[in-house]
């Protein structure tokens, strides 16, 4: 069964993640300063699904053939993938890569709405909220005021990026009718994915008149599907599996703060205080989502 909190595997794996979706906001701004969108989105999942497969086929891992699963991996596909990350990389070609984080930091209030009224063990509780408005108040401080100046204008783009961040929720809920290996339902929602976006990209972006990206934007693509989608996407299943949908979407507070740490570490960007009260903020509000802040220990469902 699902739990409603989290062991020290978990934790590690949701850390991990934070860190290299991080990552994946830089790749996405990087990449759209030459490409448009649905090319970005398309070369991203079919970059991951060819690289899950080799991995299974490695691996000695069947892949599923019947027409029920393929429904949940394209229904999956549409709401993890094409939906989100398209509307994401719109969004950043109007406003900075550091708002659409905090914009998609509102996944977890999507979710707990949805899992509240699609499941039966995942219900909404007083300490999930305060958990999650303690995180996005940490988000907003972390960031830095001056990052809400695109607050504006580009408002198109913002509600981009909350449906986003509700599109993740919906499939966050939906997900956990995939019962299988994580790297079997990784791939299988990527692939389906790269399907329903090949006709859109070559309607809507007719890749064959583009230039030839740069050396920095292939290296972009390359880690946005690799790293940030298919090795990513095989911890989100591992997660989900095992903390549920609320838990997973977490990552998305976290993410904020895994971009400030490698700002810091890679490029000798020094924190400020404002960055250590919103870490601080993130943290009692991941404690208080999990149960722990409270004292309360939720028995395992």
């Amino acid at each position: 069964m699902t739990k409603s909190s989290m062991g020290i595997v978990e934790w590690a794996m949701l850390l991990f993640l934070s860190l290299i979706w991080g990552l994946s906001f830089f790749f996405m701004k990087v990449a759209v300063a030459e490409l448009p969108v649905f090319t970005i989105v398309l070369i991203r999942v079919s970059s991951a699904a060819l690289t899950l497969f080799v991995v299974l086929k490695i691996t000695k891992v069947v892949i599923p053939k019947g027409l029920e699963i393929w429904k949940i991996f394209f229904v999956m596909g549409f709401m993890n993938n094409l939906v989100p990350f398209s509307l994401l990389v719109w969004g950043m070609t109007e406003i900075a890569s550091g708002l659409a984080s905090i914009l998609n930091a509102t996944t977890p209030i999507f979710t707990i709405i949805v899992a509240h009224f699609m499941t039966r063990d995942e219900r909404i509780t007083i300490h999930k909220i305060i958990g999650v408005l303690l995180g996005l108040a940490g988000v907003i401080i972390l960031i830095g005021v001056d990052a809400l100046g695109g607050m504006n204008g580009s408002v198109l783009a913002m509600l981009a990026c909350l449906g986003a961040a509700l599109s993740y929720g919906f499939a966050s809920v939906y997900g956990r009718k995939l019962k299988l290996k994580p790297t079997v339902g990784a791939f299988g929602q990527v692939t389906a994915s790269s399907f329903l976006l090949l006709p859109i990209s070559l309607i809507v972006d007719n890749p064959w008149t583009l230039a030839i990206p740069s050396q920095n934007i292939m290296f972009s693509l390359i880690a946005l599907g690799v790293l940030s989608t298919a090795l990513a996407y095989v911890l989100y299943f591992n997660i989900l599996a095992t903390a549920g949908a609320t838990n997973v979407t977490l990552v998305t507070l976290l993410v904020p703060v895994s971009a400030i740490l490698l700002g810091w570490m890679v490029l000798g960007e020094s924190l400020s205080i404002n960055h250590f009260v919103g870490m601080g903020l993130i943290s009692f509000g991941l404690l208080a989502i999990d149960g722990r802040l409270l004292g309360k220990k939720k028995a395992t469902q």
